[in-house]
């Protein structure tokens, strides 16, 4: 997503209490229930915003078959959700209805896998977006990041439990429909209704499952490796969207030959009503209104959440504190993919861009990236988790090189594609990968706030460039590997030394005195420069 802005009873005890250090995820997760698939059918109408809502929810029940619950906003008020029945196969269900959660109880026998039926109605306050467009034409868009689809889909509304997804709209027949997975079916039912059926077989969270329901103009964009690409936008700027998601298969591309196979049955780029400049829907990525203007300025964008259908969505995060695996890849992964097209001072120029707003940020909020404090999803977001989670990934980069980077994101990526991972994940995946232990690096720059304060100076003598270098943060003394641009005679040549104290003093060489010196020329440390 982007923001409109630039093994039994110890092993449970072990983990949970090493996920308290680390996360404070308060979600109530389903003890053995595992939700396999879930068949949404919708009616949506022009006469009011009341939706009528019937949800199979097929589950594999890992353990015991016991009771679970399932997220669904009652009604209060003008908002909220009525249920009339919920089944267990074809007869009613034991099952509370409180607080917001369906509390079913199952049936006393021993099958494991079951098919459970949520029959309901309402309007949702939140998460589909019943509205008009920017051009007046009524519609419908589901927008559920981050717990939102409890507004209007009974489900486990938290990504730790992924599932198959198919969506069965009902809606007046001069409407176009978009939904996640592919379409398999379209018909009319007569008196002035059609049917439009869209299946996805890979497992999704709930955070990135949607429906687009309104007047569309659509356009195969092309297709990559047999995935079909297209456009969905408002017929009144039909080709100016056309022109502007055109860069999508680009995009696409790109990032299945450097990272893996794409997990999902389409990749359609939808213009839409949605709270955020981008949401990354699985195989179905809303953008916001005004991201269509025919001159082609949001590949930026587009390439932040199509690397999304690889971080954030098939490998998801199991807690919401970890949310930089999903934002800071897709934000250091899109300046990958703008660094292969436009070269390296592209990945410099948005660096710098970043790292402005992450000094900046610090300054009013002081805070980790993995930040323990946090309790509500739509807390995680901020300059953190997005800007600075990618100048991590920058920086570990870097300090593995290349070809190493690059292999331990492909490990990472097949092993938990269409799954969950946790920081401790994926910096295992990139120590093996490597042979490097990592746990200082991850220590400092994920689970400990700021960055290097650096205030230093320089002199010459006797042949010999002395640099002294102060880290004026008192919280935390960084260790980290700098380069020095020293420039003599208009030839630049770049020195590493490695910081590992508050103050340290190096020298180097050299035949004359140099005409400059600058710290991190090539933008791979996060820091701040203190001089004046």
């Amino acid at each position: 997503m982007n923001i409109i802005t630039k093994s039994y009873f110890f092993t449970f005890l072990l983990f949970f209490s090493l996920s308290l250090l680390f996360s404070q995820d308060t979600y109530q997760r389903n003890s053995s229930a595992d939700v396999q698939r879930y068949v949404f059918g919708l009616t949506l109408s022009d006469e009011s915003n009341l939706i009528k809502g019937e949800t199979e929810i097929n589950i594999n029940f890992t353990q015991e078959v016991g009771p679970f619950s399932l997220d669904l906003i009652e009604k209060n008020g003008d908002y909220g959700m009525t249920i009339s029945q919920v089944l267990e196969g074809d007869t009613p269900a034991k099952y509370t209805y409180n607080n917001h959660k369906i509390e079913i109880t199952p049936g006393a026998f021993e099958e494991k896998n079951r098919t459970y039926k949520v029959i309901y109605e309402g309007i949702p306050e939140r998460g589909l977006v019943i509205d008009t467009t920017k051009f007046g034409q009524r519609s419908f868009f589901g927008d559920n990041w981050p717990n939102l689809a409890r507004h209007w889909l009974p489900s486990v509304d938290h990504p730790y439990d992924k599932a198959g997804i198919e969506f069965r709209i009902t809606a007046p027949d001069y409407y176009d429909v978009v939904a996640t997975g592919e379409k398999i079916e379209e018909s009319n039912l007569g008196n002035g209704l059609k049917l439009t059926t869209y299946k996805e077989p890979a497992p999704v969270a709930m955070k990135v499952v949607t429906v687009g329901v309104t007047k569309f103009a659509s356009t195969l964009l092309g297709e990559v490796y047999d995935i079909p690409v297209s456009a969905w936008v408002y017929p009144e700027n039909r080709l100016d969207g056309f022109s502007d998601y055109h860069v999508a298969s680009k995009v696409l591309k790109y990032f299945i030959d450097q990272i893996g196979p794409y997990s999902y049955a389409k990749l359609a780029n939808m213009q839409a009503k949605t709270q955020w400049g981008g949401l990354e829907n699985a195989g179905t990525i809303a953008y916001f209104e005004n991201s269509v203007t025919g001159k082609n300025e949001v590949e930026g964008l587009i390439a932040h959440e199509i690397a999304h259908q690889w971080f954030g969505n098939s490998a998801s995060e199991n807690d919401w504190n970890h949310v930089w695996l999903s934002e800071g890849f897709a934000t250091y992964f899109a300046i990958l993919y703008q660094e292969s097209v436009y070269g390296n001072e592209k990945r410099k120029e948005e660096l710098q861009l970043d790292r402005k707003q992450i000094i900046d940020y610090y300054q009013k909020k002081p805070s980790p990236i993995v930040d323990p404090s946090i309790k509500d999803p739509l807390n995680v977001l901020s300059v953190n988790t997005y800007q600075k989670a990618g100048w991590v990934l920058n920086m570990l980069r870097h300090k593995l090189g290349d070809e190493v980077f690059w292999k331990g994101i492909r490990t990472y990526y097949e092993k938990y594609r269409n799954s969950n991972a946790m920081t401790e994940d994926f910096r295992e995946v990139m120590e093996s990968v490597s042979g490097k232990d990592l746990n200082a690096f991850f220590d400092q720059w994920i689970f400990t706030k700021g960055y290097p304060e650096l205030k230093w100076k320089w002199s010459y003598k006797g042949k010999k460039l002395n640099i002294s270098i102060d880290q004026l943060q008192k919280h935390h003394t960084y260790s980290f590997p700098l380069e020095i641009g020293v420039t003599i005679n208009g030839k630049t040549t770049i020195n590493t030394v490695e910081v590992t104290d508050s103050k340290a003093n190096f020298s180097i060489k050299t035949d004359a005195k140099p005409d400059s010196v600058v710290l991190d020329p090539d933008t791979w440390l996060l820091f701040e420069d203190k001089n004046p």
